[in-house]
């Protein structure tokens, strides 16, 4: 049965609270339609008993749709609105700094509401609200699930669900915590996810909703609305509808799909609203070409479960585009230099290369150095089908004796280097590298850790992308960078950052990684430089 006046009673609440964000902030926290639905639903449905038949709600919205600041206020009304003493509320993610996404807005929303801060006592050390008047709280949880076992759960708020690393925090916060309750609430809201196996906890629980909304299986305790499409079934998801395309290949369908303009409105509700439409074609402008970015566009703003896990990221066209001479390494003498270090395993081929920045009208260069074991030569180009001999012969890349890398033969080219051009920093992973690193820092380098995560290599390869498209990276054509640039995919994560991975697992990347280490460091010399009013004062004319 339906209860109008229960449902009344959760809008009522929400709409009450105010908005966190932007423009948006203080402005009173009126429901679209699509968050209006579900919330009158879950609240509104009851079973025979009186009690809400749904204890599931599982929401799938593409990005900047308003889905933190919806997750927040459901997750203050089963603290503070429900009616349930001493309630556990708690907010789950990936991480706890995910978790604390959805929390923020809620003290933010808490801030905003005279009623509630009266009646609210935050510990923000613990990341924890305190409803007084029933001694409940809304706390973060870390993301250790051995730690969750004996919660005794009033609701549950998962945030992107599909960023889970394994099922277990799912599991131990959904299967017989809220048993206690008489009528527990997890509530799921996520993006989709790019899950090249389907094997995450986020594609089952997904694939179970999607299945419950078409009828494929029944559970009337879950309740779901999914904003999406998804090219394999041939459905384009509408909240609590569906539609599909007939008559078409499937080729044609998946363009149909991503392609169209009519599609992107149907499955972003909020446009119009909380961003606007040509933002959307603005991304999808960026992702015509690039196989990277439309595999970005079609995961988090079409809400597509990709399955690509990498995808290319550059044509070699454009990394051609950007040389057309042979580089002199003579005209480089004299200018600052950042050196990357990649050191490969004890087969592999070991890079340094040095990244020139733009200087005095001259353009940004890249002067790279390979190595190789010269007793692995044969196997490496039997193994991976690459002319390494013929590049040892012509002289990009080196030998260095024996049948394993030779770490003091590198450290003493390196110290060649070293006196030859006026090297700042050298950027370098640190695997399998530390002690190479020590014996350089002795020789009088600066060695700085470069760690491989998207924080800090993403910020490197746009850089690095800014240059190659602009046509301002002078690379002189050298046959082995070229080649591990043809290999190069990238990863990228919910935020669009991106980090560098093979396409496949015989190709190499080396030098590629090398020249992220090594622009790595020189942004962050480049941000660090002060303006010419800290060092010249302003000058008035």
């Amino acid at each position: 049965m339906f209860s109008q006046a229960d449902a009344d009673y959760a809008v009522g609440f929400i709409e009450d609270l105010r908005h966190t964000k932007g423009k948006w902030h203080g402005v009173r926290f009126e429901l679209l339609d699509w968050q209006r639905g579900p919330v009158s639903d879950i609240f509104g449905t009851l079973k025979p008993d009186g009690y809400r038949q749904y204890n599931t709600a599982y929401l799938e919205v593409p990005k900047k749709n308003g889905k933190s600041e919806l997750g927040a206020a459901i997750a203050l009304l089963m603290t503070c609105g429900d009616g349930e003493q001493a309630a556990e509320v708690y907010g789950c993610a990936s991480d706890r700094a995910q978790a604390s996404i959805v929390f923020d807005v809620a003290v933010d929303m808490v801030e905003q509401c005279p009623a509630l801060k009266k009646r609210i006592r935050p510990v923000l050390s613990q990341k924890r609200l305190v409803y007084l008047p029933t001694r409940s709280f809304y706390q973060v949880c870390s993301a250790e699930a051995y730690s969750k076992h004996g919660l005794n759960v009033h609701s549950c708020i998962f945030d992107e669900l599909h960023a889970q690393p394994s099922r277990d925090l799912f599991d131990v916060m959904t299967k017989g915590s809220g048993d206690a309750r008489t009528q527990p609430l997890f509530f799921v809201i996520t993006t989709a996810g790019d899950d090249p196996d389907r094997k995450s906890i986020g594609w089952e629980i997904h694939k179970k909703a999607a299945d419950i909304l078409t009828g494929a299986k029944i559970d009337p305790t879950w309740y779901v609305a999914i904003y999406g499409i998804d090219p394999d079934e041939n459905r384009i998801y509408r909240g609590r509808q569906w539609e599909t395309i007939e008559h078409l290949t499937a080729e044609k369908k998946q363009q149909e799909q991503w392609r169209n303009s009519k599609v992107w409105a149907k499955v972003n509700p909020s446009i119009g609203v909380t961003f606007g439409a040509e933002k959307v074609q603005e991304m999808y402008q960026s992702a015509l070409g690039s196989e990277a970015d439309e595999r970005t566009f079609r995961w988090l703003r079409l809400n597509e479960w990709t399955k690509y896990g990498a995808a290319k990221w550059l044509g070699l066209n454009v990394w051609d585009a950007s040389s057309c001479s042979v580089l002199n390494p003579e005209k480089l003498l004299g200018r600052p230099c950042f050196g990357g270090l990649d050191l490969s395993s004890k087969t592999d081929i070991t890079a340094f290369v040095l990244f020139f920045p733009a200087n005095n009208g001259n353009r940004a260069a890249v002067l790279p150095t390979f190595w190789i074991p010269e007793d692995s030569i044969a196997e490496r180009f039997a193994k991976d089908k690459v002319p390494y001999p013929q590049w040892v012969k012509q002289g990009f890349i080196q030998t260095t004796p024996g049948n394993v890398i030779d770490q003091a033969f590198i450290r003493s080219e390196i110290c060649r280097l070293k006196d030859q051009f006026d090297i700042r920093e050298v950027g370098f992973d640190p695997w399998n590298a530390n002690q190479l690193a020590l014996d350089l820092t002795d020789d009088g380098l600066t060695m700085v850790e470069v760690r491989q995560g998207f924080k800090t290599m993403s910020p490197a390869m746009r850089e690095l992308e800014k240059l190659l498209v602009g046509k301002e990276l002078e690379h002189g054509g050298n046959p082995v960078l070229r080649w591990m640039f043809g290999n190069l995919a990238v990863k990228k994560d919910e935020n669009d950052n991106i980090r560098p991975v093979k396409d496949k697992s015989t190709e190499r990347i080396d030098g590629i990684v090398a020249l992220i280490n090594a622009l790595a460091r020189a942004s962050l010399q480049e941000a660090a430089k002060p303006s010419k009013y800290e060092t010249e004062g302003i000058v008035s004319v």
